[in-house]
């Protein structure tokens, strides 16, 4: 981390979150049910104080940078903590930052400190990559609406206790059209089931049977959705690259390890020419990775133009993940068969590397994000 210019504060937070997920997280991550929500990870999260460090409170805004070092440095050691921690933010986000003041006061307090799980709730069967496409129904009801359709790949998901749930409000408007609501987990109408996936995160499908919503549960604005949704995900986006950063320093670290300790032809694995330009190729894309992670979230905490703050979380994400998953499987092969035992730290990685290159859009849609930003 020392190629980028961090203040004592940020590598405090570095600090500290080391020393909590080395000796808090990790022992209590190992213990985790596959494909379901730890509570007791996240709760733990919170009476540390590292769910209100790094997604603010009332005094304290949440900071793109505090997310990214903290994502990084949980990936280092524990990609159950990290993921936690992750979708937490993510979920809890756009109403905290856009729920109105009852909203805020309600959830605020059971989100920081771990004893309400929060989750996003965008992604549809036919509307992934393309969100404008929404087609989960708000059907005017009275003084509000009902909640009619589906949504699909959604983390924490079905046992979250809070929903940021985007719905269309007006018809064949595509992003224009798209409102954010605030639902709770126990709604009536609400149901969904857990989707069992590669790696081992609670991913879920949601069913929306007349849910029931009002104008206090609306986040920003009616029909203003699209851009609660757009602006949550520029300040998590380069975030992803961070956690991609942290799993790629963490296969790299095991691989130079592993290549000076191995003995082939003679002399230590690290010898070898080949050998140590791919080390020199995984350093450098890491080193690449980090920096424009670090950049886009400086962007973001200096209030940049959205559209440069849009266009560096697209760089970061999408360069970022791709490079994880080239330095994973280069560490794959540099270890040999050992790699793909199970409960091996690299099989592991291979798992968890392979799904940020699609979620909070993926790398085809990053780069879609960048070239217009060029031509426009």
């Amino acid at each position: 981390m020392a190629g980028f210019a961090l203040t004592e504060d940020q590598l405090a937070l570095v600090r500290d979150v080391q020393g909590i997920v080395t000796s808090v997280l990790a022992p209590l991550a190992a213990r985790s049910a596959p494909g379901h929500v730890d509570r007791a990870l996240v709760t733990a999260m919170g009476e540390h104080g590292l769910l209100a460090r790094v997604l603010g409170t009332a005094e304290r805004t949440a900071s793109a940078m505090d997310l990214c070092l903290a994502r990084e440095t949980l990936a280092r050691v524990s990609t159950e903590a990290e993921t936690a921690l992750a979708l937490q933010g993510l979920g809890s986000y756009p109403f905290l930052r856009f729920g109105g003041d009852d909203v805020v006061q309600r959830w605020r307090p059971a989100v920081l400190s771990g004893a309400a799980i929060a989750a996003f709730a965008l992604s549809e069967p036919g509307a992934g990559s393309d969100a404008a496409a929404l087609n989960l129904l708000a059907e005017p009801d009275g003084d509000g609406w009902r909640l009619v359709g589906e949504k699909t790949w959604i983390s924490n998901a079905p046992e979250a206790d809070v929903y940021s749930v985007f719905a269309r409000t007006t018809p064949d408007t595509r992003a224009k059209g798209i409102t954010a609501f605030v639902v709770a987990g126990d709604a009536a109408g609400l149901s969904g089931e857990h989707l069992d996936m590669l790696a081992p995160h609670p991913i879920g499908r949601l069913s929306f049977d007349g849910v029931r919503v009002t104008a206090a549960d609306v986040l920003g604005d009616v029909d203003g959705g699209f851009t609660v949704a757009m602006r949550t995900l520029d300040l998590f986006r380069p975030s992803v690259g961070a956690f991609a950063v942290g799993m790629a320093q963490a296969a790299l670290d095991a691989t130079v390890a592993h290549t000076r300790r191995r003995q082939a032809f003679g002399n230590p694995l690290s010898e070898q020419q080949v050998v140590s330009h791919m080390l020199a190729d995984m350093a450098t894309r890491i080193e690449a990775s980090r920096l424009l992670v670090y950049a886009a979230a400086s962007a973001y905490d200096a209030g940049a133009d959205p559209a440069e703050v849009t266009r560096r979380s697209a760089m970061a994400k999408l360069f970022a993940t791709e490079s994880a998953q080239f330095v994973i499987d280069a560490a794959v092969q540099l270890h040999g068969a050992q790699a793909l035992l199970r409960g091996h730290l690299l099989e592991h990685l291979y798992r968890e590397v392979r799904a940020p290159r699609i979620y909070e859009g993926a790398s085809e849609v990053q780069r879609t994000i960048i070239g217009r930003s060029l031509t426009r």
